[in-house]
């Protein structure tokens, strides 16, 4: 195994070299960075002409020139990164951190968003092929694929923050519209869910029935002006998590993990004052990010502990119940502050950004600053959502049933194993080798169409830098750009092949 990292390494070390000094002399030779000053009127024009061309070194070859800004790079094997400076003599390396925070913030978010929501999406319209389920998803899975990206944000500005902003004035919900949302709700559900027409009449009735109280509680209770879920939504909420997640990862059959699941939930229910009114007053980052971690370790004992055989099964059930928990105890504490932070004067009323990454001088304590940073990520990442979440939907859909249709799995049926062990243990298991190289892949690519999201959304992010760079015929900022972008693509599809071998023993990373 760490002979075939190395191996790879060193290959993609070559690959990045060779890749970086074409970028470089192309760069350097699309424009003149000393236009501007060509042009001027200053009386110090030629002073000026002078003093940039020995800053960025311009009286060397594009060619030579390359490896004096590699000897700089050179330095982030031993801690001392140097990018060199921009055409306004400000350090690339200064603006890189800057820029690279954010981005990778917003790139993270719709990344893992995308992987989660499009596989989820893309194995339940496998298992429901040909439906009117599968047929919708099908449908709009074309649609945003073949939208552009900036037309997206467009439209995302106009309904989603402009439209919902309004709506939020007097946010009262019409009939109308709620009964459109619990048909919806209850054709949804009974296609997803499927079963003889009975069961589906029955799951739609439920779903239809859930959503128009639901709704219409909304408005009663003017829940989107200061919304909350309070003790009772989050206890059921905490139970509804561990038999769902129970049911997918064990079996409901296995009681001794439903039981470690309920604990967990019950514990939630108890602790939940006691977190609200002493813990999550104090919270900062830091200690939000070690109670996430507690949080798992202490749950995942309880599973450990609780479970007599496939202790291990249990653990990773019982820690990911115990983490959705604290999630959900986490958005709670959340909603607390929302009316609070869109009252603000900085606020007013309009708390859907449509430009930055956060509001200056907006102040506050955690939870209004994450609320912030929440409200600035959501039509980014909506945007960049909607177009992985079409391909990472068809693949997950083609794969599944290409692997439904294989040998071995008649033959685990056939064995009389039930079906969630066939789909989870095996089926999905399988399904995901393909995925692995389109996530590889994927990664490299938002990066690189982020450009085009933050320039919409004006996020202050590595697409404003790449962009700047190009425009002033600057190679050392749009390197640094190319340089995090390519070294992303080289590791994550490092990481893809590794984790073939870990979905499939057949495979192998030897030298």
């Amino acid at each position: 195994m760490a002979t075939f990292i190395i191996r790879r390494l060193i290959a993609s070390f070559f690959v990045l070299l060779a890749a970086t000094y074409i970028m470089y002399v192309l760069t350097a030779l699309a424009g003149d960075p000393l236009e501007d000053l060509r042009t001027s009127t200053a009386p110090n024009a030629l002073q000026l002409i002078e003093a940039r061309t020995q800053l960025l070194n311009l009286d060397v070859p594009p060619y030579l020139r390359y490896f004096i800004w590699l000897s700089g790079v050179a330095g982030c094997f031993v801690g001392n990164c140097d990018f060199g400076v921009n055409v306004q003599g400000q350090d690339v390396t200064i603006q890189l951190a800057q820029a690279l925070g954010q981005t990778l913030q917003l790139v993270t978010t719709a990344s893992l968003l995308a992987i989660i929501v499009g596989l989820a999406i893309g194995i339940t319209t496998a298992l429901r092929q040909y439906s009117g389920y599968d047929y919708t998803v099908t449908f709009f899975s074309f649609l945003f694929f073949s939208l552009p990206i900036f037309w997206v944000a467009v439209l995302l500005k106009q309904f989603i923050a402009i439209g919902f902003n309004d709506f939020l004035r007097d946010p009262e919900i019409p009939p109308v519209v709620i009964a459109a949302f619990s048909v919806i709700a209850a054709l949804l559900w009974s296609s997803i869910l499927g079963g003889n027409t009975r069961k589906r009449i029955i799951v739609a009735v439920v779903a239809g029935a859930s959503t128009a109280v639901t709704l219409a509680y909304f408005n009663l209770a003017d829940w989107l002006s200061d919304p909350s879920l309070g003790i009772v939504a989050v206890g059921l909420t905490a139970i509804g998590i561990a038999f769902g997640i129970t049911a997918i990862s064990t079996g409901l059959r296995n009681r001794r993990a439903l039981y470690g699941s309920l604990a967990v939930a019950v514990l939630a229910i108890v602790l939940y004052y006691p977190l609200k009114f002493y813990v999550f007053p104090l919270m900062s980052l830091g200690l939000f990010l070690g109670m996430l971690v507690l949080t798992v370790a202490l749950t995942g004992a309880v599973g450990f502990v609780i479970a007599r055989r496939d202790r291990w099964q249990a653990f990773r059930t019982n820690a990911l119940v115990g983490l959705l928990v604290i999630l959900v105890m986490s958005l709670d504490q959340y909603m607390s502050f929302w009316e609070a932070y869109s009252d603000s004067s900085r606020i007013r009323g309009r708390p859907v950004a449509t430009v930055g990454a956060f509001t200056p001088n907006l102040g506050g304590n955690f939870w209004i600053q994450g609320i912030d940073s929440f409200t600035h990520l959501l039509l980014p990442t909506i945007a960049l959502i909607l177009v992985s979440l079409a391909s990472y939907t068809r693949y997950s859909r083609a794969t599944m049933l290409e692997v439904l249709n294989q040998d071995f799995i008649r033959t685990a049926r056939a064995k009389g194993l039930t079906e969630r062990t066939v789909i989870v243990r095996h089926a999905f298991r399988n399904a995901l080798i393909p995925i692995a190289t389109i996530v590889a892949f994927d990664i490299g690519a938002l990066v690189g169409g982020a450009v085009i999201t933050e320039r919409v959304f004006g996020w202050t992010g590595m697409g404003q830098l790449f962009v700047k760079g190009l425009e002033a015929t600057d190679p050392n900022p749009v390197m640094a750009f190319f340089v995090v972008t390519g070294t992303l693509a080289v590791l994550f599809n490092l990481v893809a092949d590794l984790v073939y071998a870990a979905l499939d023993p057949r495979i192998r990373v030897n030298a």
